[in-house]
């Protein structure tokens, strides 16, 4: 059955997923639809195997301005009056928290092109991708300390893995923009393009490309990749060896190379569909 989305459109072609934000009237802020339809997509990408890449763009003016302010407003229940009340914001951030950690998670690579503001729970989200890409007019900024709270659903948690450590303190404590330009000279931005049609243009360009390596090493490097970031080079290299050991195909390689010396693309069979005992 097809997902019924309304702040997202997506379509896949030659297995590459486009996941677009479309709620440009709204900043493509995040509501709890946002949120709700997000994790929808994102269960149903990793399950179905169908796409080997994703790409995540917006609409209208700005990437997205983070976290709809009518969340705070009641949509979501924040309630700091009492210990039980307090305690129970820590399960509900577990559950956003777990959203975007789906985006580390997915069996495929996920590419961001950012433009305009990318604010707040944007930030977040970005941070758990695998590659991002953005326009010249591309900002960031960690919003949370704006309007006086913590950022708390990834920012600070991912982005001292990918930027020094001075830097993200600078960007959290004081809630400046960090220009495009800046971001990636600091290493959070893969690449800056003229325009946020460029900007699409090489995101789709590179999922092409990935799209069009065997899916399961695409999948091992992943975890591999993701696994070597928390962990020490010497246990990260023991997983690396059972990692190998499972994923290994002789069939693979040799298609790999044939395709290569005959100029042609490779075929290569899809990640199986996951089932649970639930189906």
């Amino acid at each position: 059955m097809p997902l019924q989305l309304t702040s997202f459109s997506l379509t896949i072609h030659n297995h590459v997923a486009h996941l677009v934000l479309n709620r440009p009237e709204a900043m493509n802020t995040m509501n709890p639809a946002f949120w709700h339809e997000l994790d929808a997509v994102l269960t149903e990408l990793h399950r179905s195997g169908e796409a080997r890449a994703l790409v995540i763009s917006s609409t209208g003016k700005h990437f997205s301005a983070g976290m709809a302010l009518d969340v705070f407003g009641g949509a979501i229940q924040m309630d700091d009056q009492s210990a039980e009340g307090r305690a129970a914001i820590f399960d509900l951030l577990g559950d956003l928290q777990a959203t975007f950690t789906k985006l580390e998670t997915l069996r495929i690579p996920v590419i961001t092109a950012i433009h305009g503001g990318c604010v707040g729970g944007a930030v977040d989200m970005v941070t758990a991708t695998c590659i991002r890409y953005a326009s010249a007019d591309a900002f960031f900024c960690i919003q949370e300390i704006n309007i006086g709270m913590v950022a708390d659903v990834g920012t600070l948690q991912r982005l001292p893995k990918l930027m020094p450590m001075a830097v993200v303190k600078e960007l959290a404590y004081t809630g400046r923009r960090l220009s495009a330009q800046k971001a990636m000279q600091y290493g959070l931005v893969n690449e800056v393009f003229d325009t946020q049609e460029a900007t699409l243009a090489a995101a789709l360009q590179c999922a092409a490309e990935i799209a069009a390596k065997p899916p399961i090493a695409i999948w091992g490097t992943k975890q591999a990749v993701n696994y070597a970031r928390d962990h020490s080079v010497e246990d990260s290299l023991r997983q690396m060896g059972w990692l190998q050991g499972s994923i290994w195909s002789n069939a693979h390689v040799r298609e790999a190379v044939t395709a290569m010396k005959d100029k042609r693309a490779g075929e290569f069979p899809p990640l199986s569909p996951l089932k649970t005992f639930g189906d």
